[in-house]
């Protein structure tokens, strides 16, 4: 094929063309997997923060709410025993010290913290990172059945909990993440039901 600026247009649009296909394949293909994955992900959250909570379903609901006039997401999955609602994990975002810091926290009925998980971070190796291990049953910052009805705080703002030595801000983020899921659960009605979905 003679080099012509009309000839390089024809090549790449059939290029692009055929790589735009073959990108729509794929992602057709892997997009159920993907969901699957990210669906098995979710139920194993919520058991690990939910521990020796029985529910004959788990029913899920996106919320919005005002937080320091700006409106946050979450993603509160109510766990349901009979017809009786027994607990709920919340999906809760904050802005830590490399960003979005999200986790999933567990409560009774009560309000009080069943267990946690980190879902996703951008926390420094090694100091925001231990988040996860951090401020679990046992260790110096355990929240583990403490009630957030008083906010969670670091002891450098007043509060009794230790942060993360030399990672303040990303305690502060993680505490601000527990307190904000423990707010969107008071304002969400406990006995609505949207989006059953069974996970024994």
């Amino acid at each position: 094929m003679k080099s012509s600026l009309t000839n390089m247009v024809v090549v790449l649009t059939g290029v692009s063309v055929i790589m735009g296909a073959v990108l729509a394949g794929v992602n057709h293909i892997t997009t159920p997997a993907i969901a699957a994955i990210n669906q098995k992900n979710t139920q194993t959250a919520i058991a690990n923060v939910l521990p020796g909570i029985k529910t004959d379903k788990i029913e899920d609901k996106d919320t919005i709410m005002n937080i320091g006039g700006k409106g946050c997401s979450f993603v509160l999955h109510k766990a349901i025993s009979g017809s009786q609602w027994v607990g709920t994990a919340v999906e809760s975002t904050s802005l830590g010290f490399g960003g979005d810091l999200k986790i999933m926290v567990g409560f009774d009925k009560e309000g009080n913290v069943l267990g946690y998980t980190l879902l996703a971070h951008n926390e420094t190796p090694g100091l925001g990172a231990k988040a996860d291990t951090w401020f679990q049953e046992g260790q110096k910052g355990n929240i583990i059945s403490k009630n957030p009805q008083t906010p969670l705080t670091v002891k450098k703002d007043g509060g009794e909990i230790d942060a993360i030595t030399a990672s303040t801000i990303t305690s502060r983020a993680f505490l601000n993440a527990v307190n904000n899921a423990y707010q969107a659960i008071a304002e969400s009605p406990t006995d609505a039901t949207t989006s059953a979905s069974s996970h024994k």
